[in-house]
C-alpha cells in the first residue's frame, strides 16, 4: 500500500470513498513513511495514534454513509498551530515541553473535516527565518538534491517543515503560516503548492504570534486542487479573532478552472532585478505563455514602491514581534531560567531561551519602537506599506491576477547562506504581497539546471483566492510538473 502515499489528497478522498481502500491503511501507510524518515528531521513530534484515532472515525462514519469532507486524509501541522495535549513549540527552545489546554481554530476545522494528525513540523524558529535553520530541532533537510552532489538543502523557511513533509510523501497535506512568504517560498523550493489566502480569510487563534498584521494561515499540497479542499476546510469567521473576515467561505475545489478567457495578467516591470539566475526569468516568461495559451492577456503594470517593501517588512515584522514575544519571561509558561531577582530570571529565560535569529528580530523592532526613533522608522514604514497597498489597488484596476518568479534563487545548501540580509533577500518576490494582505500562490513550474524545482507566482486582488488558483491551474496543467525527489532517506 506504499503508493497511497504519492496519491493527491483528492484522490485519497475519492478512493476512501468508493471503497478502493480503508482509512486505515491510509493512516497506518503515513505512519510508518513518516517513522521511515527522520533523516529529514521534518517532525519534531509524531502523533501515529491521532492518526489512526480519525481513520477509524472515518471507516466507522463510511459505514454510515456520513463522510466529512476530509474523513480519511492524515495531515502534518506546522508546530505555530496550538494542538490541545500535543506539544507546541513554535520551534523555540523557551517553549520546549509546552503542551496546550486548547485547539488553534485552523487546526480544529481540519479535524471538524475528520482530518487526522499525523504529527508537529518543524519550523523555523517563532517562524523568523528563510531556511529552517533557526529552529531549534535542527534544520529540515529537504528530500531533494542537485544531481551528482549529496550536499544536504533547505526546504525553505518557515514552513521548512511542510514542504518537506509534502515533497516526500510523508504527509498527505500540511498547513503553514505566511508572514512575508513562509508558505510560499519552501512551496517553490519543494516543488509542491501553496497558497496564503486573503489576510484574514483564515484564523490566527491559537497560532503563536509572529507579527499579528501579517501572520496568516494557509495550505500546502502536492496540487492546486489539493491547496483548495484544504483551504475549504481551513477557513472562515472566527469571533475569537477580531482580525477574522465575516464572510462565507466560498467553494473553491468546484470553482476549478483552467480557462482564463478574458483573465488580464499584470506583469510588473519593477520584479526584473538584477543578480537573479537567467533560469528565474525564463520560467517567468514561459509562465507568461502558458498563461496567454489559457486564454489570457497580458498587460504590464508598475509597483513603484515594491523596492521599499524588504525594509518596509523587516521594520514592522520585527516590531511587532518584539511586541508579542514580550509574553515569553519564564514566569507563566514554558522554559524558566533563574536569576538574580525578577529582572535576572527574565534575563537568563530570554537569553537562553531565543536563538539568535529571534534575538535579532526583537532588538531590531525594539529600536525601531523606541523613542526618538519610532515617527523616524515605525511610522514612516507603515506610510510606505499603505503606498505599497495603493500600488496594488491601481494594478488591480487593470488586471485580475499578477505574475512573477516566486523566489530569486532554487534550494540552496545549509550553511550556505550565513549573512543574515542575503536570507532575507529571500522574500523580495513574496514580501509586497504580504504587506498588501492579499492572496498569493506558489505553483511549481520547472527544474533549474541542477535539477531543484522553481516556482511561478501568482497574486490575486483581496478576497480573490478563485482566480488565483484558477491561474495556478492553468499553470499546473501546461507545465506538466510531475519531477519528485528520488527517495535517499
Amino acid at each position: 500500500m506504499t503508493e497511497l502515499t504519492s496519491r493527491t489528497i483528492a484522490q485519497l478522498r475519492d478512493g476512501f470513498r468508493s471503497g478502493e481502500f480503508s482509512a486505515r491503511e491510509v493512516a497506518e501507510t503515513y505512519n510508518a513513511a513518516v517513522a521511515a524518515a527522520k533523516a529529514l528531521n521534518a517532525y519534531t513530534v509524531e502523533t501515529p495514534d491521532d492518526a489512526l484515532y480519525a481513520a477509524e472515525a472515518a471507516d466507522k462514519a463510511r459505514g454510515q454513509g456520513n463522510l466529512p469532507p476530509l474523513a480519511g486524509i492524515p495531515l502534518g501541522i506546522k508546530d505555530l498551530f496550538a494542538t490541545r495535549g500535543v506539544n507546541t513549540t513554535a520551534g523555540s527552545r523557551i517553549l520546549k515541553g509546552f503542551k496546550p489546554p486548547y485547539e488553534s481554530t485552523v487546526s480544529a476545522n481540519l479535524r471538524k473535516a475528520g482530518a487526522g494528525m499525523l504529527g508537529k513540523l518543524n519550523m523555523d524558529e517563532f517562524a523568523m527565518g528563510s531556511s529552517n535553520e533557526t529552529s531549534a530541532y535542527g534544520p529540515v533537510i529537504s528530500p531533494w538534491r542537485r544531481k551528482d552532489s549529496n550536499v544536504g538543502l533547505t526546504p525553505g523557511g518557515s514552513s521548512g517543515g511542510s514542504a518537506a513533509a509534502v515533497a516526500a510523501s510523508i504527509a498527505a497535506g500540511a498547513t503553514g503560516t505566511d508572514t512575508g512568504g513562509s508558505i510560499r517560498q519552501p512551496a517553490a523550493f519543494a516543488g509542491i503548492c501553496g497558497i496564503k489566502p486573503t489576510y484574514g480569510r483564515c484564523s490566527r487563534w491559537g497560532i503563536v504570534s509572529f507579527a499579528s498584521s501579517l501572520d496568516q494561515a494557509g495550505p500546502m499540497a502536492k496540487t492546486v486542487r489539493d491547496c483548495a479542499i484544504l483551504l475549504e476546510a481551513m477557513a472562515g469567521f472566527d469571533p475569537k479573532d477580531s482580525t477574522s473576515l465575516d464572510l462565507p467561505v466560498p467553494q473553491w475545489e468546484s470553482g476549478l478552472s483552467s480557462n482564463l478567457s478574458g483573465k488580464r495578467v499584470g506583469i510588473p516591470k519593477e520584479y526584473r532585478i538584477d543578480g537573479v539566475p537567467a533560469e528565474i526569468n525564463a520560467l517567468w516568461d514561459q509562465g507568461i505563455e502558458w498563461l496567454k495559451d489559457a486564454g489570457a492577456t497580458l498587460v504590464e503594470i508598475s509597483l513603484p514602491h515594491t523596492k521599499y517593501a524588504l525594509p518596509t517588512y523587516y521594520i514592522i515584522a520585527p516590531a511587532e514581534a518584539s511586541s508579542n514575544l514580550a509574553r515569553y519571561d519564564g514566569v507563566r509558561y514554558g522554559l524558566r531560567v533563574e536569576g538574580e531577582g525578577l529582572n535576572g530570571m527574565y534575563s537568563a529565560t530570554r537569553a537562553e531561551g531565543f536563538g539568535a535569529e529571534v534575538k535579532r528580530r526583537i532588538m531590531i523592532g525594539t529600536y525601531v519602537l523606541s523613542a526618538g526613533f519610532y515617527d523616524a522608522y515605525f511610522t514612516k514604514a507603515q506610510k510606505v506599506r499603505a503606498l505599497i497597498k495603493q500600488d496594488f489597488r491601481k494594478a488591480f484596476d487593470r488586471c485580475d491576477v499578477i505574475l512573477t518568479p516566486t523566489a530569486p534563487s532554487a534550494a540552496f545548501g545549509i550553511g550556505e547562506t550565513t549573512d543574515p540580509l542575503a536570507m532575507y533577500l529571500n522574500d523580495v518576490f513574496a514580501v509586497p504581497a504580504s504587506l498588501a494582505g492579499l492572496p498569493a500562490m506558489s505553483v511549481p513550474g520547472g527544474l533549474d539546471g541542477q535539477g531543484l524545482p522553481l516556482g511561478l507566482h501568482l497574486i490575486g486582488n483581496e478576497l480573490d483566492e478563485q482566480t488565483v488558483l484558477n491561474a495556478g491551474l492553468a499553470i499546473e496543467e501546461r507545465s506538466g510538473f510531475t519531477a519528485r525527489p528520488e527517495k535517499w532517506w
